[in-house]
């Protein structure tokens, strides 16, 4: 033991040995410091530590750098650095200033590993945290990538989900560089991820600016030679594979490795069971508040938003108008051709008379063959005439019902607020009351309630 130097014992340490001036100049390394930090000794010399460090984290070492500089011991430091393969380093440090020799002595212990299982724990958590807290699958797949985006960063960043039903893959959140989402490599990668179920790290059309990764493949791991510039992972629900969750690094970097895959099917078990519990939810929301047969809003959603309309229309006093529409002989239809022919029917009808309406405009179904229109805007009397009229005319063609040929003709009664009534129900039981007059007097026209606002029972 006598013959080794110190110095060689400092080159035998795990940990990093650096002396840096005030001005964060690096003065020396020792071995250990080209296998936390990427750079050799001799070319990492000369060089600012301030200017490896992660942005994030410059002003913090600053600050602590200023206060070891002071005389103060720095003892439990952490912070991040940026290797020369571009990956993050998340480093732990000592470190005390040498007055005689104008430096800081510091020792740098690599805490990545760590940080990763840390992060794990953290995003498992967030994640779950996220499923409950968002109002859609967009704000959920958004607070996904940010979480994932905090220790993986990525130029593109993707969850495509795969329909059983129409085989369809489709991407309901993507970010990044667009050229990466043009790239053919991005759909055969999710196809492929997936159809096996099984994780994949593939060199993506990179033009050659991403380096070798460091880290050779790993058992039970599907992966092509080259750069590993894609990364993609099944999310895998008790059905099997729903979807893929897919990054593409940034350009000048190493890559991703298999630990980062790895760590990313770890998580993907928790996005899978967000993203299909977050669906379920919005199934759940649309059931409660549309028509299953037409897809339209139901009478619990129109009088909601009538509700919203007429607010709107207090306070600017604005006119708003309903338009109450039955299908005349509907049950005829039902008796002859079958109640499957009535829903195809009632199905051709909602079509028909969507495009009546503008977008803006709100078309519900209220029950069996009662539909309605709301409309909202500063010529409400003239618009729902010109939208009454187009309703007649378009209904003036038969419906095609997987080659029969049906004619039905409507019924619209048509209110105006504040004319006809001042709240919701007395609006539509004023709309109402019009298309039974219209019914009345043989159907297939238009009739506008005729019963003054004063004369309504209070």
């Amino acid at each position: 033991m006598q013959d080794i130097s110190s110095l060689n014992v400092v080159d035998l340490l795990l940990d990093a040995v650096c002396m840096v001036r005030a001005d964060s100049e690096l003065v020396f390394a020792s071995a250990a410091f080209e296998r936390i930090f990427g750079y050799r000794p001799s070319e990492a010399l000369g060089k600012r530590m301030l200017d490896l460090v992660h942005p994030d984290d410059v002003d913090a070492t600053r600050e602590q750098a200023r206060r070891v500089s002071e005389g103060n011991l720095q003892l439990q430091f952490e912070n991040r650095y940026v290797r020369k393969d571009g990956k993050i380093v998340h480093v732990r440090w000592t470190a005390r200033w040498l007055p005689e020799h104008q430096v800081r002595l510091a020792v740098a212990h690599d805490i990545t590993e760590r940080k990763r299982t840390e992060f794990i724990h953290m995003a498992v958590l967030a994640i779950s945290e996220a499923a409950h807290a968002a109002e859609s699958l967009a704000a959920l797949l958004l607070r996904i990538h940010e979480i994932i985006g905090g220790l993986m960063p990525s130029s593109y960043f993707a969850v495509a989900l795969h329909d059983a039903a129409s085989g369809q893959l489709a991407f309901p959140y993507a970010a990044g560089d667009a050229a990466c989402a043009a790239e053919p490599s991005r759909d055969t990668l999710c196809a492929e991820v997936i159809g096996s179920a099984r994780a994949v790290l593939r060199k993506g059309a990179c033009g050659g600016t991403c380096p070798p990764s460091p880290s050779g493949p790993a058992d039970g791991l599907a992966h092509d030679d080259g750069n590993h510039c894609w990364l993609g992972v099944p999310l895998v629900t008790s059905r099997g594979a729903m979807g893929a969750l897919v990054l593409h690094s940034p350009a000048g970097t190493a890559g991703y490795d298999e630990r980062d895959l790895q760590m990313l099917q770890l998580l993907s078990t928790q996005v899978a069971a967000a993203v299909e519990r977050t669906q379920m939810l919005g199934r759940l929301e649309h059931l409660a508040r549309y028509d299953q047969l037409t897809h339209l809003p139901n009478r619990q959603l129109f009088m909601d938003r009538l509700g919203v309309a007429l607010d709107r229309a207090r306070e600017s006093r604005h006119l708003l108008s309903l338009l109450f529409i039955d299908l005349d002989r509907f049950k005829s239809i039902n008796d002859t051709h079958g109640h499957a022919m009535g829903d195809l029917l009632l199905q051709r009808v909602a079509q028909r008379l969507l495009e009546c309406v503008r977008s803006t405009d709100t078309l519900a179904r209220l029950g069996g063959d009662e539909f309605v229109v709301l409309l909202e805007s500063g010529h409400v009397r003239e618009q729902s005439t010109v939208v009454a009229h187009k309703i007649l005319t378009a209904f003036g063609q038969p419906f095609d019902l997987e080659g029969v040929s049906v004619t039905v003709q409507p019924s619209i009664g048509v209110a105006f607020f504040p004319d006809h009534g001042t709240d919701e129900h007395r609006l539509l039981g004023r709309a109402d009351s019009a298309m039974y007059l219209s019914k009345k007097a043989g159907g297939n026209r238009v009739q506008v309630a005729t019963v003054p606002l004063s004369a309504e029972p209070h």
